[in-house]
Parts: C-alpha cells; structure tokens; sequence
C-alpha cells in the first residue's frame, strides 16, 4: 500500500468522523421536529407519560380550542424553578396540540412591563406577581376559548401544584371542548333547596347549593321521584329518609347504567335534630350502600383527638374551652392529596361524623379519601342527643389507634339492590303519576332495562357526614350593602364542587393521580448534603462546648478578682492571655465551619458540573470516541501489515 493511498484513507476517515457528527446532530433535530409525539418516558413515576384517560378525552375534541400560554422572561430569569416549570407547561401542551390533530392552537406570549402582552394577560384574567423592586409583575398562566368563546383561565402556574398539571390541562380542554353546563341533580330530605317551609316561612338556599349553582345547573330531585332523568351529571344525595321504594330503585339503576353519584349520610345528623325530641337524626340508605360494597358503622360516630376543634362550654357556672372530639377540623394530613378532587384543600370542619366501612362480597374498591388521625375511636351515636358532655366525653376518650375513614371513593362492577327487578307501583298510583305529569305537560319518563349489574365501573363518592354542608361549619353569611357576602373559613364547599367536577369528567379524569413532581432533588446531592451538615453539626457542638468551658472559666476568674478586690474588676496579665487565647481558638473554629460550608457547596457544584456533562455532552462524546477509536485501529492494523479482505 502506497503512502498515496494511505492519505487518501485518512482524509476518508476525517471525512467520514465529520459525516458521522453531523449525521447525528440531523438525526436529532428531525426526530425533534417530525417525531414530538413518540417519547420514551425512563423517569420515576413515568412522569411525562400521558394517562390513557387524557388520550382519551383528547381523541375526541373536535371543537376548536386556542390555548394562550402567557410567561413573563423576568419571571424566568429571577427564578430558574419557574422557567423549568414553564418549559414542561410549554412542552405539555404542544403534545396535547399534536394529539388533537390541530384541534387544539397553542399561542406563546411574553408579558414585558407595560406592553401589550401584558394587557392582554390582566385582560384575560391572569394573576402577575411582583418580582423586583420597582414593582414590576410577573405573568405565568394560561386562558383558553373556543369557538363559542367559552373561556377557562389558570391565573398562575405554581410549581407546588405540579403533581396535578395533566389533571388541570385535560379538565380545562374537556370543559371548553364540551361547553354545554353540566347539570348537578340534588334530592335531600333537608331543606337544601330552600323554599317554603311549615312554620318558618320561605327559606334561602344554603349557601353550599348557591356556591355549586356558580358553576353547574342545579335541578332539584323531588324524593318520591320515579326515574332521575338523563340530563342529570352527578346526582348529589343528602341525608336520604323515608325514600319510596321506587326512589331508591332510580337512584340505584342511574349508578349502573354510568350515573355518577355524591352520597352524604349521617348516623347523626345535628342539622336533623327536632326540637321535640333534640336527637339527631340517621340516614336511611343501608340497602343501596351495602349494594355499592360500603356500609355507615351503625350507630357510631368518629372521635379525634388530633383534629377536635377548640370550642367554649359551659363547666358549672363558668366558661370554659375544650377538645369537642366530636367536632373535627380536617387537615391535608388527613386527605389522600394523591386524588385530584383532595389535592388544593386546607381544611374542612365535620360534626358527628359518621364511619365507613367496605363490604367485600360486593366486588367494589372502597378508596379512602378522608380519614382521622391515628388518635381516634367510635363513640356512641346516643351520647349526642340533648346537652352534650365536651369535657365529660374527652375525659373518658381512649384512642384505639386506628384511622377512621370519613369518606370515600367507590369504583367496581356492583350488582344491583333489587334483584328481582323494579319494585311494585300499585297501579291506581302509576295513573295518578301519569294523569299528574300529563296536566303538567310533561313526557313520560324514558324507560331503561333493568340493569342486575354495572356494565363499566361505577363512580361514586360517599361521605359520612351531613353537617358539613350547613352553613355553621363553614362559612360566615354577612349582608353587605343589601346583598349576601359569603366569607368562608373552611373548604367544605371547595371540597364538593372539585368532587362534582372529578365526578362530571368520567373514568379519564378519575385515572389522573397526582404524579410524582420532576422538581426533586438528586439522591446522590442529598446525601452528599447531609454528610456535610453532620460534619457541621459536629463541630458546632464542639464549638459550645468549647465556649461554655471559657465562660465559665472568665466567670471564675471574674468572681474570683471581684472578691479580691473588694467589687473592682482588674484582671491578672494571665487571666488576660488565657481569655485571649480562647478567643484565638473561638475564631480559628468559626474559620473551621465557614471552611466546612465551603466544601460542602464545592462538593455539591462539582457533583452538579458531572451531572451536567454526563446530560448534556457525555452520549454524543462517547459516540464520537468510539467512532474515532475504532478508525484509529484500523489504520494501526493496516500499518502492522494486517490486510482484511472482504
């Protein structure tokens, strides 16, 4: 082989290393642009994998939708976590445009000081924070129309809600891509509804039905209702007493055939409490709970030593405050934060709450959504009629050591109540219920085959106390200026309109839980941290020691002078040099820990600088080695005299 020809070779081999590098850059870029929508997905928690259920619900849209995603650069560059966070928003939302085959228009805006972005942004609702001295806000949100110009708005991206960000982004694009108002149907034997009553005249509804009326058409269920109508989304049932056997034979044919269903009861309900007699009243619906594979502990009442609310009572003639165990304030704690409809909610006040249980031959899952502290027991139902014991009942308390559930969400394929079919309607009273909705104009209420079983998964909440949605637990009614101003001091009422909302968007938004956040810290940097802090912590408290040792050694010698002296402090040239000497070594440690701190942010920077290369460099240098490695042992060979023929 000619020297000629081994040039050649070698300016092939350049050529070829520059071809390759190349290539691999071109590889990525077009699989960038043209591939978006195919990922692989190796985070802990398959963090940037689309539910099933958002698939689902994106597959289907065909109404036009404009997602206007506002963040301001300042924003960005005061606070890298936002930045980080708007770029996975970003991300997010060009899949979800890719998904609905252009159904779905993203538009970026940057929201500067005093431009038009930023009067766009206040116009359409979003909420800027201050982030410099001089005042300037910063914008990190998103408002979405469509064609209608139906419009929903998140005012501000928060890191902390990460977790629940497809949650958000797939309600948001089913609410506009299906703009009709959902229609929430409420049957109670409680005054809810308001209207008039025997007695006390016309009553205003309670202040949780006109919270839901913000948001959902609500259409009241009368108690003797035969069939509850197809337009209903969520069926809300409060306190259920003294139902027609046909009645509950409705409700219990609307969860098996898709109906979603919000089940409040109470073993004592203090709301229900005649003033005859002042016992609380009970719930009467054990037939269809126990169908949906949950039963309310008959007679019991959960007690909490954890959350009981502080509350004035009366101890012989004086005023006193106590633990009412009875009286629970609920905190994130106790809420199961991994569920969509838990995760925003801060508190919410129950009184004599109930206590549920599963019951496993019904071939459902009873899913806690909210349970008591550890510091619990069931208390006798009894004990709540006439003048409660607070200080009585909290004395003799002895925490069982378990959690109580409260609530929970019911999912499965139960059979149904009535086995034998609808029960039966005495027929002279089936003409009087025709000839009546005749009268009023009203069709005929459609007929649906009796149902002996789910055909999909039911979706229900239940939740054992009624009080919660009286005004008294939650909220303070105050007029102002001749209108009624609600200020809340509970999320009693938050926590039912995100239950009706989780309900009303079916099995695709049931599916979405809280996923882990990608904002976690690396376990390596952690541990790297606390080694480092245990090092500091060690000479820290060599350093008090150290100083407690010379205080109390100066205080000696002070006392000692002061005696000698007669009260006038004059110090001994030796008393001096040792005070100096310890405030040498106090110094010479204090140098120590700053040295340890600095250590521990060299180490930290040095481990994220690997990291950083190994991400970003360390693939495409390998590649590039190996391609070079393996051309370099080529020309050896050759030069060695190995000739491969081919």
């Amino acid at each position: 082989m000619n020297a000629s020809n081994v040039a050649g070779r070698g300016k092939l081999t350049i050529v070829g290393v520059v071809l390759a590098t190349v290539l691999f850059f071109a590889v990525n870029i077009f699989s960038n642009n043209s591939f978006r929508a195919i990922q692989v997905d190796l985070t802990e928690g398959s963090l940037f994998t689309l539910s099933d259920g958002t698939r689902e619900v994106l597959k289907q849209v065909d109404e036009p939708i404009t997602a206007r995603l506002y963040f301001s650069p300042i924003l960005g560059e005061q606070s890298p976590t936002h930045a980080r966070y708007f770029e996975r928003v970003r991300e997010l939302l060009e899949r979800y445009a890719i998904l609905t085959d252009g159904s779905l228009r993203l538009q970026l805006f940057n929201p500067e000081p005093f431009s038009d972005d930023e009067d766009s942004a206040v116009a359409h609702g979003l909420s800027g924070v201050p982030i410099n001295e001089v005042g300037d806000l910063g914008y990190f949100g998103l408002a979405a129309t469509n064609s209608t110009d139906d419009k929903e708005v998140v005012p501000f991206f928060t890191p902390e809600r990460e977790a629940f960000l497809e949650y958000d982004l797939t309600k948001l694009v089913l609410s506009l891509a299906t703009p009709k108002k959902k229609t929430v149907g409420v049957l109670s034997s409680l005054p809810i509804n308001g209207g008039f009553l025997p007695g006390a005249g016309n009553r205003p509804r309670w202040s949780v039905i006109e919270q839901i009326n913000e948001f959902f058409a609500i259409q009241p269920i009368a108690l003797d209702e035969p069939e509850i109508p197809d337009e209903v989304g969520v069926l809300m049932v409060v306190h259920p007493k003294r139902l027609k056997p046909e009645t509950k034979y409705a409700i219990d044919q609307f969860v098996l055939r898709g109906g979603k269903a919000l089940v409040f009861v109470d073993p004592a309900a203090e709301v229900d409490m005649p003033p005859t007699t002042y016992v609380p009243g009970k719930s009467e619906f054990e037939d269809i709970l126990k169908a949906w594979g949950v039963k309310l502990r008959e007679g019991m009442v959960a007690g909490d030593l954890d959350t009981a609310r502080r509350v004035n009572v009366r101890s012989g003639v004086q005023m006193a405050i106590a633990d009412y165990v009875a009286w629970l304030s609920l905190r994130p704690g106790n809420f199961d934060r991994k569920d969509a409809a838990m995760a925003d909610l801060k508190m919410l006040n129950m009184g004599t709450a109930g206590i549920l249980d599963p019951v496993k031959e019904a071939g459902t899952t009873m899913m806690p959504l909210i349970r008591t502290g550890m510091r619990s027991m069931p208390i006798d139902a009894s004990k709540f009629g006439g003048q409660v014991d607070v200080i009585g009942m909290f004395r003799a308390f002895k925490p069982a050591g378990e959690q109580l559930t409260l609530a929970a969400r019911i999912s499965g394929k139960p059979k149904t109540a009535f086995p034998d079919g609808p029960p039966k309607v005495d027929e002279e009273k089936k003409k009087r219920g025709a000839l009546k909705k005749k009268l009023k104009g009203e069709k005929e209420a459609s007929q649906h085959a009796h149902l002996a079983e789910a055909k999909e998964d039911i979706q229900v909440i239940v939740v054992a106390d009624v009080d919660m949605l009286h005004d008294n637990l939650w909220v303070d009614a105050r007029d102002m200026m001749g209108k009624r101003l609600l200020v809340p001091f509970a999320n009693n009422a938050d926590f039912i309109i995100s239950a009706i909302e989780n309900l009303l968007g079916g099995a695709s938004l049931n599916e979405l839980r809280g996923r882990t956040i990608s904002n976690r810290p690396f376990h390596l940097v952690r541990e790297i941290r606390q080694a480092a802090e245990r090092r500091f912590r060690s000479k820290e408290e060599e350093l008090q020691k150290e100083l407690e040792t010379v205080r109390g050694e100066i205080n000696k010698m002070i006392r000692r002078e002061n005696i000698q002296s007669g009260g006038e402090l004059i110090l001994k040239p030796e008393d001096r040099a040792k005070i100096g000497k310890a405030r040498e070594r106090m110094v010479a440690i204090r140098k120590e820990l700053r040295g340890v701190q600095h250590e521990l942010r060299k180490d930290i920077d040095r481990l994220d600088s690997w990291l950083k290369f190994f991400n970003i460099a360390a693939i495409p240098l390998i590649l590039a080695l190996g391609t070079l490695l393996f051309t370099l042992t080529r020309r050896l060979r050759r030069r060695g005299g190995v000739v491969e023929t081919g």
